[in-house]
């Protein structure tokens, strides 16, 4: 039997998944945090496969590089690839590289750039092998990826984080990290329009706890003030933004403010879907299908956007226990089943 364990190796977590003979077996997300050290993401990559164990190969796909941890993107492919490969003991080691395929460690090297955080058109391939007409949105913690598929091929614009951006195919903004003021001047509370204090007081976290939206395991990030993870925490958090104290509001207007930032944060993606429709990029019929972490909120922008969904676990050949994990953690997985 061939067994691929495929590493997303990202700026908060690193996802790994093991494909065997063409189904994922075994998926693992774990915390790696470059920029609290290199060691994180070192014991991390050792974690993960201590964990999962040998493999034929290993396939390796990255955002990590945009870590405020390397000098350079170039800097960080090649460190993170160094990282890996020490690690893997010998075993073959690919490195997807978007359009170009999968990349041997010795041809990293001058390649950097198309490896750079090419995660999210791995996903992308393998939606298109399943659905000719689809807008594949994956939400992860720190962005959000739009990516039209028309015709069973990935059709977007853009190849690299800058150009994607520009092209409405990236929005920065997460299921946890960033800024929840991104994008919003004034906020309803207590029935006036609020001034907002730019300070990193909150973070989107903070946002989805007030609202139930958030998983126990789904942060694993420290707090903006170093303090617990409570809802009643978040709430003194959010407060600040609106240079308050809780007690100054009730629970419910609280929530009700939360609930604002979290439309505002959903609206910056619409307005990019809106963009990717006004040059034709999607079909009226196409789905939405959703993957990452904050896919249940994709779920909903679907319905907003009367579209149907999919969920991308209905794409991936995985185990039952495993299905829903996979689907969090759909570039691993992907390049897992792409390089077998």
């Amino acid at each position: 039997m061939t067994s691929v364990i495929g590493f997303d190796i990202g700026g908060a977590h690193l996802k790994a998944a093991r494909a065997r003979d063409g189904r994922i077996v075994d998926v693992l997300l774990l915390p790696c945090n470059p920029h609290y050290g290199l060691a994180r993401l070192e014991g991390a990559i050792e974690e993960a496969i201590a964990r999962l164990g040998a493999a034929d190969r290993f396939a390796v796909t990255m955002t990590a590089e945009l870590s405020d941890a390397f000098e350079t993107r170039a800097v960080g492919v090649a460190t993170v690839a160094s990282a890996v490969t020490k690690r893997t003991k010998g075993a073959k080691t690919l490195f997807y590289a978007g359009e170009a395929g999968f990349l041997s460690s010795a041809e990293v090297r001058g390649a950097e750039q198309a490896i750079a955080s090419a995660n999210w058109r791995a996903s992308a391939e393998l939606v298109a092998r399943r659905i000719a007409d689809a807008l594949f949105v994956d939400m992860g913690s720190t962005t959000t990826d739009l990516v039209p598929v028309c015709g069973g091929r990935v059709s977007a614009l853009g190849g690299d984080d800058a150009e994607r951006l520009a092209n409405g195919e990236l929005v920065y903004t997460g299921l946890s990290r960033g800024d929840p003021l991104a994008g919003v001047a004034l906020a309803p509370l207590a029935g006036r329009w609020t001034p907002l204090a730019r300070e990193s007081f909150a973070t989107m976290a903070d946002v989805r706890r007030a609202l139930g939206d958030l998983a126990a395991d789904a942060d694993s990030e420290p707090t903006a003030d170093g303090r617990g993870k409570s809802v009643a925490e978040s709430i003194a958090r959010l407060a600040r933004l609106a240079g308050r104290d809780a007690a100054e509001a009730s629970p419910a207007q609280w929530r009700a403010f939360a609930a604002f930032l979290a439309r505002a944060q959903m609206r910056s993606v619409e307005d990019q879907i809106a963009l990717l429709c006004s040059r034709g990029a999607i079909t009226e019929s196409a789905p939405i299908v959703g993957a990452g972490v904050g896919r249940a909120l994709v779920a909903r922008l679907a319905q907003a956007e009367g579209r149907p969904y999919r969920d991308i676990c209905e794409l991936i050949d995985a185990t039952p226990e495993v299905a829903q994990a996979a689907a969090d953690c759909a570039p691993a997985c992907a390049v897992a089943l792409l390089a077998g």
